[in-house]
């Protein structure tokens, strides 16, 4: 990677979904991440692809920071073999610390949390909240419907961003990292990590 990186933020499911592509491709994404040294930051789930991407990475020897809500660790859903796991009251101080957290953003396939997780970080992306690379693992075509979605609110002009030059969408997990790392797909340097609190909360 031409430029590397410190950590990437990954959003994902807490199931395994109903491909065996998927898991696959969360195991391969926290391995690589664990062997290029870099951190993962990630929900601190310990089911699913949020599970399977921590214990890869876990298993490389790489660091993980979970960041979990204490509704969520109250209900034992929480990975405690993790490097650091970081506890917050709500989910929105959830997304907010991971944000701060991380230098990038992959999101693997997931539910309505990841896709929330997702089009948050885009729409600070947009907002001119911070300038990180944000990224779709596109495994067995799982985004291909987002990105129709997206040149749907573009042409209606409801998009300020461009959405297929500052979005890194791929199938491969070498090639999403090495554009991440790289900035082509969405600009390098993180704006909100000197950001305050009171920057990203909803009005």
């Amino acid at each position: 990677m031409k430029k590397p990186l410190g950590a990437i933020c990954v959003f994902c499911g807490a199931s395994h979904g109903a491909r065996p592509e998927y898991p696959a491709a969360a195991f391969e994404l926290g391995r690589t991440i664990a062997r290029h040294g870099l951190t993962l930051v990630y929900g601190g789930g310990r089911a699913g692809l949020m599970g399977a991407v921590a214990d890869a990475a876990l298993g490389a020897g790489g660091r993980v920071i979970g960041v979990i809500t204490k509704l969520l660790e109250s209900r034992e859903l929480a990975h405690t073999g993790i490097s650091e796991l970081r506890v917050v009251e709500s989910m929105h101080e959830r997304k907010m610390m991971m944000a701060e957290l991380s230098d990038a953003f992959v999101a693997l396939p997931g539910g309505l949390g990841t896709l929330d997780e997702l089009f948050e970080i885009l729409a600070w992306a947009q907002l001119g909240i911070h300038s990180k690379p944000v990224g779709l693992l596109n495994t067995a075509g799982y985004y291909d419907p987002v990105m129709v979605f997206l040149d749907q609110v573009e042409r209606e002009k409801f998009l300020r961003l461009n959405h297929r030059t500052e979005i890194v969408f791929e199938a491969s997990v070498d090639r999403m990292l090495e554009r991440l790392g790289s900035g082509s797909g969405g600009p390098v340097g993180p704006r909100f990590p000197s950001a305050d609190a009171a920057q990203l909360k909803h009005p």
